[in-house]
């Protein structure tokens, strides 16, 4: 006769919980620490601030300036690689003279600055250095691909462009993205910077309903002087929005007499748009630009009743 076994009793598990939602301010840290930065001609001492500061690998954005040779380009994205950091350069159709110049300058930032992203815009010049008129020449000349380059960013236009119709800039941008496509690169957009976060939201929500749906970079200005980026503002054609500042210059001023761009991070962080990340122009400087958003990826910050946040000191 077997022994009479006793049935131990059933214990259930209590029932998971579901994760806590992140804070608004936890979204907006993590929102910025996803950010990547532009500059110009950063110094030695700007790119070893930023590097005190910014997480290893963080892109930044080399401008192209067509008064300067593009060799003073090619030694800034050096430096950016040498520190760590993941050189980024615009590449201006307008700028080069022929294709073997094109060719010789991307095979310089591959070997020497370990460049495998572009931004690939038209330019400035009236009159083209050469034969290359439009972003998407580039694109379609192979050029980047056969120098190891595997993305590239295209320019969009929350307020519109001061020289293009809406039109033309729509049917641009879906034919560069069809261009690299095609020839098997990535794409993720860049915008032009604006000062409220109105136009960029109604910009990457217009792109989401036309099915574009790639990563967009949106373009931020930094922590600087009001009059600074009213100058800024007056050069890149963000009339709509520097008119907004005019009108709010008292009212947004928190570090050291700058503007912060507080507001619009805060709405942009909870913004359900697809991916979407923050593009910082550093008119403020490079590394002053990147001390804030660092301060601000940590979260120390208070939230406002007026939309924005302050930071506050660690």
């Amino acid at each position: 006769m077997s022994a009479a076994v006793t049935a131990s009793p059933v214990t259930h598990a209590p029932p998971l919980l579901p994760p806590a939602e992140p804070t608004e301010g936890a979204r907006i840290a993590e929102f910025v620490r996803a950010a990547s930065f532009e500059a110009t001609r950063p110094s030695e001492a700007e790119v070893a601030a930023f590097a005190a500061v910014a997480a290893p690998a963080t892109p930044v954005y080399v401008s192209a300036v067509p008064s300067r040779p593009p060799a003073e380009q090619i030694a800034v994205a050096k430096r950016l690689h040498a520190h760590g950091f993941e050189p980024v350069p615009h590449v201006a159709a307008r700028n080069f003279d022929s294709a073997i110049a094109l060719d010789d300058y991307l095979a310089r930032l591959a070997e020497e600055a370990g460049v495998r992203r572009l931004l690939v815009i038209g330019g400035d010049r009236d009159t083209p250095a050469g034969g290359f008129h439009q972003a998407i020449e580039v694109i379609e000349s192979g050029l980047p691909q056969s120098r190891g380059i595997r993305e590239i960013g295209i320019a969009g236009y929350p307020e519109g462009h001061p020289r293009i119709a809406a039109a033309e800039i729509d049917r641009l941008l879906a034919a560069k993205i069809e261009a690299a496509a095609a020839t098997g690169l990535g794409v993720h957009i860049v915008t032009q910077f604006a000062f409220a976060p109105e136009p960029i939201l109604a910009y990457v929500a217009r792109l989401r309903e036309r099915g574009i749906e790639q990563p967009v970079r949106i373009g931020i200005a930094g922590p600087a002087s009001v009059a600074t980026l009213m100058r800024f503002a007056a050069i890149c054609g963000v009339a709509t929005s520097a008119r907004a500042l005019a009108r709010n210059a008292g009212l947004v001023k928190h570090l050291f007499g700058a503007s912060a761009p507080d507001a619009i991070l805060r709405a942009l962080a909870g913004a359900q748009l697809g991916e979407i990340l923050p593009h910082f122009f550093t008119f403020g400087g490079l590394g002053a630009t990147a001390r804030w958003a660092a301060a601000v990826a940590g979260g120390h910050i208070a939230l406002d009743r007026a939309g924005g946040f302050r930071v506050e000191p660690p």
